[in-house]
């Protein structure tokens, strides 16, 4: 038996996990953001309400370890934010501690309980608020010492002209530091800034993609120029992995006609060529990061 948990800035979620097809949740908890006594607290309760002792703790968590220092850089939560969480977590609950990152832990639960079953190369994309991904090869997280494999959504590779007729396309500051990142146009918070430089008009995502299902030009253009320039990137990473499936989590995974789309588009930009969908909704709607960080736990040793 293992206590897993999903943990973001505003919920920690927990369950206990004896298989990847056995998971029973628990209490949800608010996540303690400035103070770590309480936080690791949080997490001892969870385990106590699970009953019995369990082999271990794995934790899906946002924020990224490095696989070095072993310190994980968690903006959302300050109170974790540069701490070897593993290690200090480990030494408060008595318990071996397994962390990786939440996207990681979704390209996990879709390798081995969702849409890239049966796929040796499984790459995790994230549509969400912005743009993440994770990287299993043979049912093993990349990154399971930590690190940021399979985070395509960062690094400066926009084209400066996208879309048909082509048009300019900025290059706009990314969270990461950096200019022209995926992230800064393709999630939902891409989206409504591609909409806004496009037309000047402030909408919501949930707006642009109902108006674009709905027929408007206006929003078939943002789509088509946002398709575009996420699609090189996606291509270029599957190239580069020899990922033979992408499942896609996150807010705009749900808007099956653009995951659609994108795959259309990928499949014609990649080396190998697939006569199936490529670029598909994950196929965990429920608590993928619960099952991700079970799998993970299930099947690894802390470090």
């Amino acid at each position: 038996m293992i206590v897993c948990f999903d943990i973001g800035g505003s919920a920690i979620k927990g369950a206990v996990a004896h298989s990847a097809d056995s998971i029973q949740p628990l209490g949800r908890r608010t996540t303690p953001l400035d103070d770590f006594g309480a936080f690791a607290q949080t997490l001892g309760d969870v385990i106590r309400e699970a009953g019995g002792k369990p082999d271990r703790i794995a934790i899906s968590i946002t924020g990224v370890v490095d696989p070095e220092s072993r310190a994980i850089k968690c903006a959302n939560i300050p109170c974790i934010d540069g701490r070897k969480l593993s290690a200090d977590l480990s030494a408060v609950l008595g318990l071996p501690v397994l962390v990786a990152n939440d996207a990681d832990c979704f390209a996990l639960a879709e390798a081995g309980a969702g849409a890239g079953r049966g796929h040796r190369i499984v790459l995790g994309a994230i549509l969400g608020t912005g743009v993440g991904g994770g990287l299993v090869v043979d049912g093993r997280l990349i990154n399971e010492d930590g690190g940021f494999a399979g985070e395509w959504g960062h690094g400066p590779a926009v084209a400066a002209m996208a879309g048909t007729p082509p048009v300019a396309i900025p290059a706009f500051d990314c969270g990461c530091g950096q200019r022209g990142c995926v992230d800064t146009i393709g999630g939902a918070r891409g989206m409504e800034r591609l909409h806004q430089t496009l037309h000047g008009k402030a909408l919501t995502s949930e707006e642009i993609t109902t108006l674009w299902q709905e027929g408007d030009s206006e929003a078939e253009r943002t789509i088509d120029v946002l398709v575009d320039l996420v699609s090189s990137p996606l291509a270029l990473t599957v190239n580069i992995t020899g990922a033979t499936i992408v499942p896609v989590g996150g807010g705009l995974s749900n808007v099956t006609p653009l995951i659609a789309r994108i795959d259309k588009a990928v499949r014609a930009r990649i080396l190998r060529k697939f006569d199936r969908p490529l670029v598909v909704p994950g196929q965990c709607r429920i608590e993928p990061g619960l099952i991700g960080a079970a799998i993970l736990g299930l099947g690894g040793e802390a470090q």
